[in-house]
């Protein structure tokens, strides 16, 4: 008899492992299939903002991930020469959201952190070492899934109410589903360098962002030990060409000075090509496809990773609550409806960045030395440089928002503390949640009867008091995902 699962999650990589955990917690059993058994152990991304510290934590593993990340203190502008013509640091490392608002880490390590958190799931079934070879859909019928087991050849097939495809951007799932990747013109070629010291550099610990048309920058600090370079290449340039120390030397001595080779191990060399993507379609019918499968992104504002768990959580509280009967399956159109305009400001103010930092010749040069020590000058800027907050999502069903006012509704709640010292999200454990700072009319708690809301009452003055009295309004439904479905 074939097994059947209502959710098969394909890829078990930071999204796909977000997606099957959330789904599990909430009491839906699913089928994580990956090429892979284990992590995989080099190095990619290294920085998640306060809004995706907020889901780890919604995993479970937020004590964990602090032990193994580092707060950045925020950018910094250079020349090609060094000399820094715009800084702009953090005064506070907390953000809204209850943590740091910008967090550098290594990626096998939080891999490692989901990963295991992700078996200890009773209801989670992870099978490794598989090649999913086929997706089929026929009306009114389960998902077929057919893998093969890479080690013993034998081809498998199980059944799925739904299936993620959360593989990646050769994603097979994005095939079957009969998607294309449209592309958002942009494309370079970067050299990506890694290495551990146990020596100080003695660098300041923000993003050093070198802005340069001849060989654009960047530098950060990663953990105790390790430390990212990416340099941009030219166009005879591959990776082959700084495989040892010797000739990374040139790139990475105004960090390293006089430390010897015997003091720098290299971890990686690497060559990535940054590219702008969005897929075309993120859905049919029972078939969904989440992270790389369905956006790629420059990194330049380090929402990579991000975006995929991004993804993970507006659709997991969804598909649970229509798999439970909460939910009308016809919501399910919400997902990419909500998700992929996000992910294409996103990337379009990545490319923005990318661009405004590495391109321009001599002119952009001079722009950007004659501009950017001036930009502190100007009302905000430095507050949006640093924030590390994402624009609201759109109206539409589960995002109640009148046409002529903006309000709260699509933007995320604070994790705000509350009188007793908790947090919000203590308090709501990925519930909805009414936070109100009003008594509840009667209509108001049967509606937070009907979502199966935690009721938060909140008094003027406080954290969230003044976050209702700001988008005027006095009651605010949040939905498991941190976002205001609605506030009035």
């Amino acid at each position: 008899m074939t097994a059947a699962f209502p959710v098969v999650v394909v890829g078990a990589g930071p999204t796909g492992v977000t997606a099957a955990t959330l789904l599990a917690q909430r009491g839906i059993e699913v089928l994580v299939l990956d090429r892979w058994a284990e992590v995989y152990p080099q190095p990619r991304a290294v920085h998640l903002d306060d809004e995706i510290y907020r889901i780890l934590a919604q995993l479970g593993i937020a004590d964990e991930f602090a032990a193994i990340s580092r707060p950045s203190q925020g950018l910094r502008l250079q020349d090609a020469r060094q000399r820094v013509f715009a800084e702009f640091r953090r005064a506070d490392t907390v953000g809204r959201h209850g943590f740091p608002q910008a967090n550098m880490f290594d990626q096998p390590d939080l891999e490692a952190l989901l990963r295991t958190n992700l078996l200890k799931q009773p209801l989670v079934t992870f099978r490794g070492d598989v090649e999913v070879n086929a997706i089929h859909q026929s009306s009114g019928e389960p998902v077929r899934v057919q893998f093969t087991d890479r080690n013993t050849g034998i081809r498998e097939e199980v059944l799925a109410t739904y299936v993620l495809g959360c593989d990646g951007a050769n994603s097979v799932v994005r095939t079957a589903i009969g998607s294309t990747m449209r592309d958002l013109r942009f494309e370079q070629r970067w050299l990506v360098v890694d290495i551990n010291t146990d020596r100080e550099l003695g660098r300041w610990e923000g993003v050093h962002q070198v802005c340069d048309t001849k060989r654009a920058a960047t530098f950060m600090r990663i953990g105790d030990r390790r430390y990212r370079w990416e340099f941009q290449l030219n166009d005879d340039e591959t990776s082959d060409d700084f495989a040892a120390l010797a000739s990374l030397r040139p790139l990475i001595q105004p960090w390293v000075g006089e430390l010897s080779d015997d003091d720098l191990e290299l971890v990686r060399v690497t060559e990535y090509t940054f590219r702008a993507q969005l897929a075309d379609r993120w859905r049919d019918r029972s078939v969904f496809i989440l992270g790389d499968s369905a956006h790629l992104t420059p990194p330049f504002i380090g929402q990579g990773m991000g975006a995929g768990l991004r993804d993970a959580a507006n659709l997991a509280w969804k598909l649970a609550a229509v798999l439970r009967g909460t939910l009308a399956e016809d919501q399910l159109e919400t997902y990419e409806q909500e998700r992929r305009p996000h992910a294409r400001q996103l990337i379009l103010l990545a490319t923005a960045v990318g661009t405004a930092m590495t391109r321009g010749g001599r002119t952009g040069d001079l722009l950007r030395r004659l501009i950017a020590p001036r930009l502190h000058l100007v009302p905000g800027v430095r507050e949006r440089v640093l924030d590390s907050a994402t624009p609201a999502l759109g109206r539409g069903p589960l995002v109640v928002r009148r046409r002529w006012r903006r309000g709260l509704a699509g933007s995320m709640c604070p994790n705000a503390l509350l009188a007793d010292g908790s947090r919000l999200d203590d308090v709501v454990r990925g519930s909805f949640a009414l936070v109100t700072s009003k008594p509840p009319t009667n209509e108001q708690q049967d509606l937070a009867a009907k979502r199966e809301a935690v009721v938060v009452e909140v008094t003027p003055g406080s954290e969230l008091g003044e976050w209702l009295r700001q988008g005027r309004a006095t009651v605010a439904i949040v939905r498991p995902d941190f976002t205001v479905m609605e506030a009035s």
